[in-house]
């Protein structure tokens, strides 16, 4: 598309459309041993933590495939991403690839990215268990609803 500029001269218009592209990974599986393997290198408490949501993001359905990406346990819904669970010194993050378009009415997701959040566990801090499940299973809805609308 076209149009005149004042000097007479054409300008190209740029037609925009809303972007779908979204995260592939290859290589996800229905279980990845390897996983096993990041659980049992990560004991104690926050293994047992990033362990019970990892097993929650497993369980949202019969397309749930994993594998592990940039070190840690990852949950796409065939080849897309859409949560992890990763390890540090005195916390667990459990993250969203598209946590900024989750409903978070309990405030749990942080980060400032465009993209992804997280939320932040330690072993003696109380856990919103039904929201952070919420998001988790509002996670796997958003991917899938991403994938099937192209």
């Amino acid at each position: 598309m076209t149009e005149l500029r004042k000097d007479g001269m054409r300008k190209q218009k740029l037609q925009t459309r809303p972007t779908t592209e979204f995260l592939r990974f290859n290589g996800a599986v229905e279980h990845d041993s390897t996983i096993d393997a990041w659980m049992k290198r990560h004991a104690g408490a926050l293994g047992s933590i990033a362990h019970q949501w990892f097993d929650i993001m497993r369980k949202c359905g019969d397309e749930v495939r994993e594998l592990v990406h940039d070190g840690c346990p990852v949950a796409c819904l065939g080849d897309a991403p859409f949560g992890y669970v990763n390890v540090f010194t005195s916390h667990v993050n459990v993250g969203f690839f598209h946590g900024a378009a989750l409903p978070d009415p309990a405030r749990l997701l942080q980060g400032t990215g465009k993209h992804m959040r997280h939320v932040k566990l330690q072993p003696a801090t109380p856990t919103n268990a039904a929201a952070l499940t919420k998001l988790i299973d509002a996670a796997y809805s958003d991917i899938k609803a991403r994938v099937e609308n192209g």
